[in-house]
């Protein structure tokens, strides 16, 4: 090996044991509660060396790859982009490498990636499910510590963190009608994802016991491309702009997602509706522009960080039982409430 690249040379220059290098490179500096001081020497010397480890050997060593399987559904969507952006980092922090997979809203794809992680022998895995059973995924978990994210599997043993579509659809919709809203067009996006199943049914709990409210839902994926063309076809009809002869079909429109809302509002402004004079306007999804739009979009958001933060931490706890020969703790399955928040388009 390069003089300049080994743990010893490393550890000679800081002024350290090779073992304290180990454990910084390898993310246990926590564990063995090495000073923040050590651990910025150590990595500074390495990121200026070039220090690159040799996981292989490690992985043979320590029978852990630190590497890190996830998986999302669509790497396009800004929702999935942003997870994954945040899983990585927190991974990063416990010196961990991952492994970014797309599987396409593909069950075949998802099968195709979680063997390609089974393969490569990484440490866990964090997946945004696409299929509709478990099986899978329970088969992989005998192997390999695996969490879900954002999506679950009804009556599975796999630990899940999870959005409260439901209790956040009945947010959505009960703050439409506490503002007089009564003609409620729902913008959905792929029908057999969990989320969207979670989302109608919790809108149709609140409207189906409600004879003065009345409301239809469109759309079949999570794209701006479907919110757009779903929404202008709901409101072109004869109906392209209302009078006082003529009112508009809908006086709300509810979209599934930040990625359909940008569709939405397009077809709104091609149509001349406007938000919220004519008709009021909200959205699943907690991104940033929602606030910086005209006007600002008022938005069910998800806890997306606390949720990353607690996949993270129930995988690497997983990892560490199993490495140790503990068993298995009981699965944590947690599905944390979602946060209306009020804006001006509504």
């Amino acid at each position: 090996m390069n003089q300049k690249n080994s743990l010893q040379s490393i550890a000679g220059r800081v002024g350290v044991s090779v073992t304290t290098v180990s454990r910084v490179l390898s993310g246990q500096a926590e564990k063995y509660r090495i000073s923040q001081k050590t651990v910025a020497l150590v990595r500074e010397e390495a990121a200026r060396s070039h220090y690159t480890p040799n996981l292989l050997a490690q992985g043979l060593r320590t029978q852990q790859t630190r590497t890190i399987g996830v998986t999302v559904p669509g790497i396009e969507n800004p929702f999935f982009s942003t997870l994954a952006s945040i899983v990585i980092n927190l991974l990063q922090n416990k010196g961990y490498h991952t492994l970014l997979a797309d599987s396409l809203e593909s069950p075949r794809e998802e099968e195709q990636i979680l063997r390609m992680f089974e393969a490569r022998q990484v440490d866990g895995i964090v997946a945004v499910p696409v299929a509709r059973q478990p099986d899978l995924h329970e088969q992989i978990a005998r192997q390999i510590p695996l969490v879900l994210i954002d999506r679950y599997f009804d009556h599975t043993v796999l630990p899940y963190v999870c959005n409260d579509n439901v209790v956040g659809a009945r947010m959505a919709v009960e703050y439409l009608l506490d503002r007089g809203r009564r003609r409620i067009l729902a913008v959905q996006g792929v029908h057999d994802a969990l989320p969207n199943r979670e989302r109608v049914r919790g809108l149709r709990s609140v409207l189906e016991g409600r004879p003065d409210a009345s409301f239809d839902i469109v759309g079949e994926a999570f794209s701006v491309e479907d919110g757009y063309a779903s929404t202008l076809h709901a409101f072109r009809p004869g109906r392209d702009s209302g009078t006082a002869d003529s009112p508009l079909a809908y006086d709300a429109v509810f979209a599934f997602s930040s990625t359909l809302l940008l569709g939405t509002i397009n077809a709104l402004r091609e149509l001349g509706i406007r938000v919220p004079g004519d008709i009021s306007l909200i959205s699943y999804d907690n991104n940033g522009f929602l606030d910086f739009m005209d006007p600002p979009v008022t938005h069910i958001a998800q806890p997306m960080r606390e949720s990353c933060q607690l996949a993270v931490d129930t995988l690497l706890g997983l990892i560490a039982s199993r490495h140790s020969g503990a068993p298995d703790p009981a699965p944590l399955q947690r599905l944390i409430p979602p946060k209306l928040i009020i804006r001006s388009s509504c």
